[in-house]
């Protein structure tokens, strides 16, 4: 694995190892001292066009835990401003010396484009509608860190599946892995394609719950939306919206999970998104971190053991 752009690139057997490592990543993290020596003298760039809380923060953390050194660089205030190019400013990072670049960008396959011009490692941390292969991860993680195993289980994605890129991830990662995949929300917002004997289209949110192990709750994006596919927020919650009652046409023991940010009283309820038995959305962030010490380990670290 020399860069980490969509997890349909990767096998069963990276996929399965990068999750074994982030098992061992979440040991450190629980430690009084959350921090080892494994990446000291190593620095990646986080190379950032578009806003995030989470997946910035917790890489500069996944990094800060092994040792080496974070450059946090956002668009705004930047020489972007002055009329620099994309790929100008990464090269600029490139010739300060980092071992790894960690590029978020509104325009799917940005990532894709610098992996093949750089010759150090390339993370994509989202690239527009198209991948977040590091959520993908963790999301996988979550489930099997909380139900003992993937394959076999139905997990239901239900929301704004076309502008998602989780969902797309998750998708990839879950079939590698032999899990069953539901797919549904409004029409206009599930893309065409997906139906196969693994991932099956419902129109009818009732029938895609019922008897899910897992279900993967999506932030509604109407940042990407063309105006008016959704005619209101309170009429999606009406018919998509995840609620306590609804949730129980799932399995007894059910777990929920949610990319974040949430929009409580939208597309999941607040009693859901705190609920202590079904709900996995705080696990989730840290298993972020988690996650992605596991990447930047394999993808920089030295062969050895880990101190």
């Amino acid at each position: 694995m020399r860069d980490l752009i969509a997890l349909g690139d990767l096998s069963r057997a990276e996929l399965e190892d990068l999750l074994d490592l982030a098992t061992a990543m979440k040991e450190i993290i629980r430690r009084p001292v959350k921090k080892v020596p494994t990446l000291r003298g190593k620095a990646a760039a986080n190379v950032f066009f578009e806003a995030s809380t989470r997946t910035r923060n917790s890489f500069e953390l996944a990094g800060k835990y092994l040792g080496a050194d974070i450059i946090n660089f956002q668009a705004r205030g930047s020489s972007v401003e002055k009329g620099e190019t994309l790929w100008d400013t990464v090269r600029t990072m490139w010739a300060m010396g980092v071992d790894a670049v960690i590029v978020r960008h509104q325009a799917e396959g940005v990532p894709g484009e610098m992996a093949a011009r750089l010759d150090i490692p390339v993370i994509n941390a989202g690239d527009g509608a198209h991948q977040h292969p590091t959520q993908g991860l963790l999301d996988l993680f979550t489930i099997r860190e909380r139900l003992g195993q993937i394959a076999g289980l139905t997990v239901t994605i239900v929301g704004d599946v076309l502008h998602s890129r989780v969902a797309r991830s998750d998708i990839e990662g879950l079939l590698q892995l032999g899990a069953r995949v539901r797919l549904v929300g409004p029409p206009a917002l599930i893309p065409g394609g997906w139906d196969s004997p693994q991932v099956r289209v419902y129109a009818d949110l009732r029938e895609a719950l019922a008897g899910a192990q897992v279900v993967q709750v999506l932030r509604i994006q109407r940042e990407r939306q063309a105006a008016g596919v959704i005619p209101s927020l309170r009429e999606y919650h009406d018919r998509w919206g995840i609620t306590p009652a609804r949730l129980s046409w799932a399995d007894a023991e059910v777990l929920v999970l949610h990319p974040g940010p949430q929009n409580r009283g939208v597309e999941i309820d607040s009693a859901v998104v705190d609920d202590p038995k079904h709900s996995a959305i705080q696990d989730q962030v840290e298993n972020g971190v988690a996650v992605r010490m596991a990447v930047l380990y394999r993808l920089i670290g030295e062969k050895g053991v880990m101190e």
